[in-house]
């Protein structure tokens, strides 16, 4: 069988990749399949197939048993254990606790802010522009944030991005919290934004990357709840501290001790295996010491002895799929191949979802509900619960449970009528 292109120049064999499938009988292992991966090098044709876009796949199944039992999905299913998973979820998670709680405790920050008396200080008749940059000011910080992590992130590695994003959390909550005046404020709430762009960049990458695999989309999602969760715990803060005098204060600084224990628990974290690899694949450093690191760190991770078989094996699958797909053709692609063949539709559809998201203007209006809430007479300062029934438990905290249930669009759509009526 010979490889071509469709100039019929012959070129490159694609590579084979090996995985493994079970056959089973109740919980018992009767069979052990063998199947392999053809993965095309350029754009090609394979005698009888044709490869589609700029990669063509082809799966072949070889197995040799005569014996009966069900088919289990192809695939290699990790064993793990729920409490190794916990930790190396929660820490990440909690940069999008903090991310949320600095949207609900914002809400109240401003109504706090601005009153004569619950303000405790003298420059509290804000103008409409200053009150504005005190509540866009981490809004700021996050789009400075994001645009940092695009040529660091891969130097620094999710661990240490996630760290950073902790003190710069702890150091921009304390700054706001203490602030003598509006300049001080302003540049607390422009560190901790510092510290949303990093921890929304890095705490999706971790948890992917040091997750099983079959629970990866599961503990993606509970992070985006995490967010939610977040808003949720503002609100509450705010509820309790609306009354104090200085209130204000305290509801940003409620943030820094939740950031202290984040980077607390990054620090007792490994770095992420497939990060490790891939600085090797990339040539950052010799592949033999960063695998030895990456089998340490997916054996931590795991709960398992140092070295152990079941990691290493791990480690030297992901190091043949790592160079899969680093191969010399992907090493000269660039970004304009996003805005080419079935790119450009996924691109469109992924990027129109955000894009339609934030243009409703749903996130000012839950920076601002309580203000909004005010002004509309809908209540007064002390029943400060029912923005945090009506803003938070039935429209972003529900939804987001019955994710699950596969109605998460339907009822965020609802939520946003409900918001526009």
């Amino acid at each position: 069988m010979g490889w071509y292109n469709p100039t019929m120049a012959l070129s490159k064999p694609p590579l084979l990749v090996p995985s493994n499938s079970w056959v089973l009988r109740g919980k018992k292992v009767i069979e052990c399949r063998r199947n392999y991966l053809l993965i095309g090098r350029k754009k090609e044709n394979l005698v009888g197939v044709h490869f589609v876009g700029c990669k063509g796949m082809l799966r072949l199944k070889v197995s040799a048993s005569s014996g009966e039992g069900e088919e289990a999905e192809p695939g290699y299913i990790e064993e793990f254990s729920w409490s190794s998973v916990i930790l190396p979820f929660i820490f990440p998670a909690l940069g999008g606790l903090l991310f949320g709680y600095d949207i609900g405790a914002t809400s109240g920050a401003t109504i706090s802010l601005q009153s004569p008396e619950l303000s405790g200080m003298s420059w509290y008749n804000l103008s409409a522009v200053q009150l504005g940059l005190v509540v866009s000011g981490s809004l700021y910080g996050a789009l400075i944030g994001s645009i940092l992590a695009y040529p660091f992130a891969d130097f620094l590695g999710r661990r240490r991005e996630l760290i950073i994003a902790a003190i710069l959390y702890l150091a921009g909550g304390s700054l706001t919290a203490c602030a003598p005046g509006l300049g001080a404020l302003l540049l607390g709430r422009l560190v901790y934004g510092l510290g949303i762009g990093l921890a929304m960049h890095g705490a999706p990458l971790y948890i992917a990357e040091t997750c099983p695999s079959q629970i990866r989309g599961t503990l993606i999602s509970l992070k985006e709840l995490a967010i939610v969760l977040g808003i949720l715990l503002g609100y509450f803060v705010g509820s309790y501290e609306i009354d104090v005098i200085g209130g204000w204060r305290y509801m940003f600084g409620f943030s820094a001790p939740i950031a202290l224990l984040m980077g607390f628990g990054m620090w007792t974290l490994p770095p992420s295996p497939r990060w490790l690899l891939l600085r090797a694949i990339q040539g950052k450093g010799p592949l033999q010491e960063y695998k030895e690191n990456a089998i340490g760190a997916l054996s931590k991770l795991r709960g398992r002895p140092a070295g152990d078989k079941v990691s290493e094996k791990q480690i030297e699958d992901t190091i043949i799929s790592l160079k899969t797909a680093y191969t010399d053709e992907e090493a000269e692609g660039n970004f304009l191949e996003v805005l080419q063949g079935p790119s450009l539709k996924a691109f469109t559809i992924g990027g129109g979802l955000v894009l339609f998201q934030q243009i409703t203007g749903q996130p000012s209006v839950l920076y601002y509900a309580g203000s909004i809430l005010q002004v509309a007479t809908l209540f007064e300062l002390s029943p400060y619960n029912n923005m945090i029934l009506h803003n938070v438990i039935l429209k972003q905290f529900v939804p987001r449970v019955l994710v699950f249930l596969r109605l998460q669009m339907l009822l965020e759509f609802q939520s946003l009528l409900v918001y526009l009526r």
